[in-house]
């Protein structure tokens, strides 16, 4: 194992119950490592509190119990690290040009403003929307919009990248072709990855690992090592073995708590 970039240790979250004076807990008890450079999902029914867990990661919520270690990365100095969220949906603001959408977030991490141009060109090319920098959002597709805000995460140079069900709301041909993107992209940016999926075959497809997720109160009862080589294959006969266990062995799982 490599040097860890998160660190999630007895992680418990809850919120308050409508009409209730006790809290109900979403997440309870949750461990997860996840090292540097590698590509590890989060699988777990919707509703479960993937998402939720995505949230304390990035700071967005805050836990009532255990630790979220964010880590500085090897060889560098003990600087906080940069992380990048990609959303389910793409959060654009639409009163504002695809290049002013991405300087909203370079701004905001400090980024030095003489390499504002470079960054939009350069992540904008690597998500294949070179020349749409004054195009407005209202005029791309659902599936350019969001490869607009992979762009703008990547924009920012992170060092981690947290993904929450970014092609959940995209039809099958536009999310598998977003998938083999993706591979492509983290070759040339090779940042961290968390990527939070309910589709077990997209993590089995993309992932280095797998922690599977339980519903409420959410825990993790697997951790999963994929050690098939890569470019992979959708059709490939081992990713789709691999799948059909871990199904039969998260449903197994599901009707035991159910």
């Amino acid at each position: 194992m490599g040097s860890a970039a998160i660190t999630v240790d007895r992680l418990t979250k809850r919120f308050p119950a409508p009409g209730a004076t006790e809290k109900f807990t979403v997440l309870h008890d949750i461990s997860l490592t996840v090292e540097e450079g590698r590509f590890v999902s989060i699988v777990g029914p919707s509703g479960c509190g993937k998402s939720t867990l995505l949230n304390v990661i990035a700071g967005i919520e805050t836990a009532d119990g255990g630790a979220v270690t964010i880590h500085p990365r090897a060889g560098r100095s003990a600087a906080a690290p940069r992380i990048g969220y990609v959303f389910q949906s793409p959060r654009l603001l639409n009163w504002l040009t695809v290049e002013s959408n991405i300087h909203f977030v370079l701004e905001a991490q400090s980024v030095p403003r003489p390499r504002w141009r470079e960054l939009v060109a350069k992540n904008l090319d690597m998500v294949g929307l070179a020349g749409q920098e004054r195009n407005y959002p209202l005029n791309l597709s659902g599936g350019m919009q969001q490869r607009v805000a992979i762009a703008r995460a990547l924009a920012i140079e992170p060092d981690i990248l947290l993904m929450d069900e970014p092609f959940s709301h995209l039809d099958a041909i536009t999310a598998r072709k977003m998938r083999f993107d993706l591979m492509d992209i983290l070759q040339r940016a090779k940042p961290t990855i968390l990527f939070v999926t309910h589709d077990l075959a997209e993590a089995v497809f993309l992932s280095d690992s797998i922690y599977m997720m339980s519903t409420k109160p959410a825990r993790i009862f697997k951790r999963v090592t994929i050690d098939i080589p890569r470019p992979r294959q959708p059709d490939d006969a081992e990713l789709f073995d691999l799948e059909k266990t871990l199904v039969r062995e998260f449903f197994s799982v599901v009707e035991a708590n159910g």
